[in-house]
């Protein structure tokens, strides 16, 4: 994650051909400071990256605009924060950038079997 006080975890399974399910969790020491649901699926011939948190009063479904090999662009420019999420993959680190309104933080994962 950007802050060294902070570290964090995502986890993913797949429930079918077309879609996953997963959960996002921050933490700072040993307090869970937030957690989301996470699913990537499709709706009207479009795939979607969608997040379920508890300050939202419904579910945040952000469009995947680009997708390659390395990962994926997801957006929605109605949502207040994030409007933008960058999935990026290199070599066994996961970038994951949230921005919008001229704000942007990076959280970095590692794969851990």
């Amino acid at each position: 994650m950007s802050r060294p006080d902070r570290s964090g975890l995502e986890r993913w399974e797949r429930l079918s051909p077309s879609s996953l399910k997963g959960i996002g969790v921050t933490m700072k020491g040993k307090d869970t400071l937030f957690v989301e649901g996470l699913q990537l699926q499709t709706k009207e011939n479009a795939l979607y990256y969608v997040a379920d948190v508890a300050e939202n009063k419904g579910l945040v479904w952000f469009k995947i605009t680009a997708i390659d090999a390395e990962g994926f662009t997801c957006e929605d420019p109605e949502h207040d924060f994030p409007k933008k999420i960058v999935y990026a993959r290199t070599g066994d680190q996961l970038k994951v950038t949230i921005s919008g309104d001229g704000k942007s933080i990076d959280f970095f994962f590692e794969k851990k079997m």
